[in-house]
């Protein structure tokens, strides 16, 4: 078994290859990636069945969702790689050009990153995702995945390199970290010199703990305490079908809702109509409800379970909604300030005064009126597909995409000017 640090310095003698590969050769290597993904399915899915199986019993049933592949998930992974090959190559774009009086020329020009670490915990599309960014935006990846999908990210790691060679590009420009141990993050971590930066993808915990011991540049990015208004002007089925769309279509996701807040002059109406759609229909249908956990107001309108301290602070993950009644759209957006992650963040308005102003106070990487917050994601919005979605201010924000991987340096040209 390698060691992280030995394969952190393969990482980096293969990054100089990368980053003067030209536009055709990265895209041939993505495209070659896409179809080895495919013809390698059979392994691939036999190695997500191991880690099933290790996992059954360990983990809840919307995280297994996270960790399975599927031939159907597969194709989609190999879509995104096609997708990434046909989008414009970041490096080398000029991004301003400065003409000094003194005849001097200053163009501020996009670079690559050099090599990028990701750690992240069970979804295994993570792998051919950060690959593929990395790989377009001139950079070297090192993944450190998840116990739990260990021989998944290394059956897709192995897929991917044959891609690769076949575009005549080092292996070693994608890489799969051995040790699953908790050392081969703090080797990450604390690889300064070899790692230009990290990228932590998973729940609160992993990236509190990079962005803690980090000491080489990290990016934070995830934990998504995502939250749906619904105004007094709301529509009421548009803001039934966000809800449930936000809550149930995967609710494992960052971009899953974790928070409803319904204005208090609708909330009598309104929450026995969220009642009914996400517990009734739900249970009739053979559907897993949802678990509804009210504050005071809510609860005196619909049952559910009385909400803890704790509730509307928590990233369930889960069939689970925190429900809060607010008194306007500007309470609702200083409850946000207070308990949102800066992730994504919604208001069900037909009023367009209501909703430009909540959406100028909430500090979200994302805000939405009328629209799903299952939209924060790289495909959706026209990137390929993302690096892990950024919830700070400083370098990226939103969803990480070629641009937001890329770096910058100042190219200045003259005839001999001195100062």
């Amino acid at each position: 078994m390698k060691t992280t640090r030995e394969i952190l310095l393969a990482a980096r003698k293969a990054s100089a290859a990368v980053r003067t590969a030209d536009t055709a050769q990265k895209n041939a290597a993505l495209l070659a990636m896409a179809d080895r993904l495919l013809a390698g399915s059979g392994a691939i899915l036999a190695a997500n069945a191991r880690d099933m199986e290790a996992a059954k019993d360990r983990i809840s049933g919307v995280m297994l969702d996270r960790l399975a592949l599927t031939e159907d998930r597969l194709a989609g992974m190999a879509e995104g790689l096609r997708q990434v090959a046909a989008l414009p190559d970041p490096v080398g774009q000029v991004l301003r050009t400065v003409e000094r009086p003194n005849g001097i020329t200053i163009r501020k020009v996009a670079v690559p990153m050099g090599v990028v670490a990701i750690i992240y915990e069970s979804r295994p599309n993570v792998t051919s995702d950060a690959a593929a960014l990395a790989l377009k935006s001139g950079s070297a990846c090192v993944l450190r995945g998840g116990r739990d999908a260990f021989h998944s990210a290394r059956a897709i790691v192995d897929a991917l390199r044959e891609g690769l060679e076949q575009a005549g590009l080092p292996r070693e420009a994608v890489s799969a970290v051995e040790d699953t141990s908790r050392q081969s993050a703090q080797d990450l971590m604390t690889a300064v010199g070899l790692v230009d930066l990290l990228i932590p993808r998973g729940g609160a915990g992993l990236i509190r703990s990079c962005v803690e011991n980090a000491l080489v540049p990290c990016i934070q990015t995830g934990t998504g305490i995502c939250h749906v208004y619904v105004d007094r002007e709301a529509d009421f089925d548009m803001a039934l079908d966000i809800i449930d769309n936000a809550k149930t279509s995967r609710p494992s996701v960052c971009n899953a809702e974790e928070v409803c807040l319904v204005h208090r002059d609708i909330a009598e109406t309104f929450l026995p109509l969220l009642k009914r759609r996400l517990v009734d229909d739900r249970t009739a249908k053979g559907l897993q409800p949802v678990e509804l956990r009210l504050d005071r107001a809510a609860a005196a309108i619909i049952g559910g379970t009385p909400a803890g301290e704790a509730d509307f602070d928590t990233e369930f993950l889960d069939y689970i909604l925190a429900v809060g009644v607010v008194d306007s759209a500007d309470a609702a957006a200083a409850h946000i300030a207070a308990h949102s992650t800066g992730h994504s963040d919604c208001i069900v308005s037909a009023g367009r005064e209501t909703a430009e102003r909540f959406i100028a106070l909430v500090d979200s990487a994302a805000v939405y009126w009328n629209v799903s917050t299952r939209f924060t994601d790289g495909g959706e919005f026209g990137l390929g597909c993302e690096m892990g979605i950024s919830t700070q201010k400083l370098h990226a924000r939103g969803p990480m995409g070629l641009e937001e991987l890329c770096s910058y340096k100042y190219v200045i040209t003259g005839n001999g000017q001195v100062r």
